[in-house]
């Protein structure tokens, strides 16, 4: 195992935990319009397929890893707190890209 891997990794987590923020952000504007129409929705799931995104949107604990990471982008983290997001995990055979490598077969 080398570092430059875990570099990647880190990389990557760190992305993905940023592009599933401006996700929620979008997802809390829809929660919102919808209240004008007097829908009304709890916690609304949102899911990822990178597990370490999750963990860091789930645990509150600021990590030295990610202590770089401007404060903005912890606005998914704080969100999954209050409870209008469940952020969840999903497989890469259950997310649409492993569903269209599977079917194009």
């Amino acid at each position: 195992m080398s570092k430059k891997q875990n570099s990647v990794a880190l990389l990557m987590a760190e992305a993905e935990y940023i592009a599933t923020g401006a996700c929620c952000a979008q997802i809390l504007y829809m929660k919102q319009t919808l209240l004008d129409y007097e829908v009304v929705l709890d916690k609304v799931p949102l899911l990822c397929d990178n597990k370490s995104a999750v963990k860091l949107a789930n645990n509150p604990v600021q990590h030295t890893r990610i202590k770089h990471i401007d404060i903005h982008h912890h606005f998914l983290r704080d969100h999954v707190a209050k409870g209008d997001i469940s952020l969840e995990n999903v497989g890469t055979k259950k997310s649409i890209g492993g569903y269209l490598h599977k079917t194009s077969r």
